[in-house]
């Protein structure tokens, strides 16, 4: 099942709600959740957002209800960021090497970077 990211950033409501009931965030999510959506965890952060919350969803018209839900429940502005595991990248670099994708490589060479193993740069001439 697809996993999403979501980064929140809570309003002056929200700050005040969290700061009389410092569990009304783990409440939001939870009266969010349905079956389709799996909370895989919620971590207060430090930075630019003030919480971020992981979840699963079957699509992201699921994952886009959840934010939104979540957001009007917790005051909080939402970013929701699909998150793609970094190992279909490498698995599709490899079908590619294989010949087994058509299509544009996912990492094409730019023509004046070398690359461990091209070899000796080529001469140049002596002016």
């Amino acid at each position: 099942m697809p996993t999403y990211i979501l980064l929140l950033t809570l309003t002056t409501e929200g700050r005040e709600a969290m700061l009389e009931d410092p569990e009304s965030l783990i409440r939001a999510e939870a009266a969010c959740s349905t079956e389709e959506i799996q909370s895989l965890g919620l971590y207060g952060v430090l930075g630019d957002y003030d919480f971020v919350s992981i979840v699963e969803a079957p699509d992201n018209e699921a994952a886009a209800r959840f934010s939104l839900e979540l957001g009007v429940r917790a005051g909080a502005h939402i970013t929701t960021l699909p998150a793609v595991p970094i190992a279909r990248f490498e698995n599709r670099r490899q079908r590619q090497v294989h010949g087994e994708l058509a299509g544009a490589a996912l990492d094409t060479p730019h023509p004046m970077r070398r690359r461990p193993g091209d070899g000796p740069p080529p001469a140049r001439p002596m002016a």
